[in-house]
């Protein structure tokens, strides 16, 4: 694998390396398929992964986080069987991204575990620029 440019090492309490982590001004997006940047087309549907039409707002959103050095990695619930097809309308609709991790788990409900600094934004139809907001999450009881 070819190294990130956009990473910078890391030590942790005692001096010893730690995982690498992004410079603060790039993303690691992780961006869900259907219902999120195209129709939701369930997997027992694979016929309209082919034909559906990417939404416009997605698009020149990420385009320009592409653009803008951000790493982009789509995490979608469909299976390796669907990856032929996934990367073929990927590549028909110019969207460009780094990585593509078929599998997710179906269902929704979420919780990411992690030592790295999570941030999760639920897609409610309409694709832009993010914006800081507070709200409520649920952590680990100190």
């Amino acid at each position: 694998m070819e190294k990130n440019a956009n990473l910078q090492s890391v030590k942790d309490a005692n001096g010893d390396t730690a995982s690498p982590q992004l410079k603060d001004n790039i993303k690691n997006y992780l961006i869900d398929i259907d219902g999120t940047i195209t129709e939701d087309v369930p997997n027992e549907e694979p016929q309209r992964m082919e034909t559906c039409m990417p939404f416009p707002d997605a698009l020149e959103t990420m385009s320009r986080w592409y653009e803008e050095g951000h790493i982009l990695t789509f995490f979608t619930s469909r299976t390796e069987d669907h990856r032929e097809v996934t990367e073929r309308w990927l590549k028909k609709h110019s969207i460009r991204y780094h990585g593509l991790l078929m599998g997710k788990p179906r269902g929704g409900n979420y919780h990411w575990i992690d030592n790295h600094i999570v941030r999760a934004t639920r897609f409610e139809g309409k694709f832009t620029d993010m914006v800081r907001q507070t709200k409520t999450v649920e952590v680990f009881d100190s």
